[in-house]
């Protein structure tokens, strides 16, 4: 199994200690390749990258970043995945300028990274908003009738997305977030497009009332990544474990063989993303290697 990390490394983004001015001299000099490469030097050949450093770090998907990028990869012999764009995007509101906006800063960071060969691009389909109103108190048919309206707007969206960019659909991995699964699902079944199962968002509960393996079964013909961290499984109840996810393996109620064996018998072959700090994901990958060493052989 390809076991890799997200590129929002947090610590080395922002390192602490800096003063004001040093942090900007930081902001102006990030070299996207070299973070990168200090990454795989952790022993990661899979490394997400985030969208969302364009928020801070303007040049990230430069063309000339875009080309150290490819080059490293080449020499390295990495694979990507890259997190499309949620920190101000909301691909699935009502509001038309605001979603529009949305669209044409996630159609740009496809059409700068194409180059780069992606093996997905993982989408949160809807947003906070779409999230805010599930978690509202709404008579259960309000509920509904909204969820089906950011559901609709999510589906327009992505449409443009992929008309655009020319990107096959499966190539576009709608990810398991605070909307219910059922629409979630729903939505790539529709649009023939691909699933990212966040463990530890269904754990927690954001994904709604549903058990990770039952998501899991159900996702498996449209599996295309998975995000891999821990929580505390929240139960059917719909109690939410805001803070909870994003753990290292084995702390939590994942049951971490399982999913494995599970995968394995599937022939399941595209990457299991940690969504971790790196000495989370390297504590993580020897809770891995306890239990089913045989999936990191060669």
């Amino acid at each position: 199994m390809r076991f890799g990390i997200m590129a929002m490394q947090i610590g080395a983004l922002a390192p602490p200690g800096l003063t004001a001015e040093g942090a900007m001299a930081h902001l102006r000099g990030f070299d996207h390749a070299a973070h990168v490469r200090g990454i795989a030097a952790q022993g990661f050949k899979t490394i997400e990258l985030g969208g969302d450093l364009l928020l801070f770090f303007p040049n990230s998907y430069s063309p000339q970043s875009v080309q150290a990028l490819a080059e490293l990869k080449a020499e390295l012999g990495l694979s990507y995945t890259l997190h499309l764009p949620l920190w101000s995007v909301e691909p699935s509101t009502p509001l038309a300028p605001v979603r529009e906006g949305s669209v044409r800063a996630l159609i740009q960071v496809i059409q700068a990274t194409l180059p780069l060969g992606v093996e997905n691009y993982v989408l949160h389909a809807t947003g906070p908003l779409a999230a805010e109103f599930y978690h509202m108190r709404l008579p259960e048919t309000a509920r509904g009738l909204l969820m089906r309206l950011f559901q609709a707007n999510a589906a327009q969206s992505i449409q443009t997305i992929l008309a655009e960019t020319g990107l096959p659909s499966r190539r576009l991995a709608i990810e398991t977030i605070e909307f219910p699964f059922d629409l979630t699902l729903e939505l790539a079944n529709n649009l023939d497009l691909s699933i990212c199962l966040d463990t530890g968002h269904v754990l927690a509960g954001f994904s709604g009332p549903v058990e990770l393996f039952d998501v899991l079964e159900r996702a498996l013909p449209r599996l295309a990544q998975l995000h891999l961290h821990d929580a505390p499984w929240q139960g059917p109840e719909m109690v939410l474990g805001y803070g909870k996810d994003h753990q290292t393996l084995g702390t939590g109620d994942l049951d971490t063989g399982r999913l494995l064996d599970r995968l394995s018998a599937a022939n399941f072959g595209g990457p299991l993303i940690f969504e971790l700090t790196v000495e989370e994901a390297r504590a993580s990958l020897e809770v891995v290697r306890r239990l089913r060493p045989g999936v990191l052989e060669g």
